[in-house]
């Protein structure tokens, strides 16, 4: 009779847990720095601070959650899969752990228990900058997912994507452009130009918020953000060349 109780007791529990992992429920949510995609998701056209790693598999649907903790709600983007932890991108996890920030007052720290529930994807759009909120996948590197989503019926994803001929998760390769994909009819993406040809790509970077510095970085290369410029061969001229440059105009104006 004590067996069959504990045995119960055991089958409830689980039932609990299955049902909270698919609808929501509790996680230890851990901070993440450096942006990255198992479903070629490009991060140039997201917010790369708004994002779920978890150890779920990446659905066609639920690709939204709402993570809180105390009085604060932030959405992410499960774009994602990590090898066991929940992960969020460390802003998002410094923002809902302190009220601030990770440029602001970034923090360090380990697991913190937050609860989380899956939304409708409408919820993460504002994450999503394209035209009407697509969801901006690599046409050379997103195929596997996507017609897993097609061959469903109503998938968010299939009814809410666009394809780019851009290569890596990154935007560091490809071309900026649109593709059309005639699925079933044809399992690869018709581009202006040839699909998956590596050009550089520039002008499209993405940054990451390194923990727990806080600072503002390329994914691309590591490089801080405000050394865009340089990168770029052009400079910002210091606060001495400037004032050095006004006091020669003066100087001419008045013909000293």
């Amino acid at each position: 009779m004590l067996l069959r109780l504990l045995l119960s007791l055991v089958s409830t529990a689980t039932a609990v847990t299955e049902r909270d992992s698919k609808d929501g429920g509790t996680v230890w949510a851990t901070p993440h720095d450096s942006f990255s995609s198992s479903i070629g998701v490009l991060g140039c056209m997201v917010d790369t601070n708004r994002i779920a790693y978890w150890p779920n598999s990446v659905d066609c649907t639920n690709i939204c959650v709402a993570l809180s903790y105390e009085d604060r709600t932030v959405h992410l983007l499960r774009v994602d899969q990590s090898e066991g932890a929940h992960d969020v991108s460390y802003d998002a996890w410094n923002y809902l752990y302190t009220g601030y920030s990770a440029t602001d007052k970034p923090t360090a720290g380990g697991p913190v228990e937050m609860t989380y529930e899956n939304v409708d994807a409408s919820k993460c759009k504002d994450l999503i900058d394209t035209d009407d909120h697509l969801l901006p996948l690599s046409a050379a590197n997103s195929m596997n997912f996507l017609t897993s989503c097609l061959d469903q019926n109503d998938t968010w994803v299939g009814d809410n994507y666009v394809l780019y001929n851009i290569l890596d998760s990154l935007c560091t390769l490809g071309r900026d452009e649109t593709c059309d994909l005639d699925y079933p009819n044809a399992n690869q993406a018709s581009c202006p130009h040839t699909l998956g040809v590596p050009d550089k790509l520039d002008g499209m970077p993405v940054y990451n918020i390194r923990y727990p510095s806080g600072e503002k970085v390329r994914a691309s290369d590591g490089q801080p953000a405000d050394d865009e410029d340089a990168a770029t061969g052009l400079s910002q001229p210091s606060g001495k060349t400037l004032a050095l440059v006004i006091f020669v105009s003066t100087c001419l104006a008045l013909g000293l």
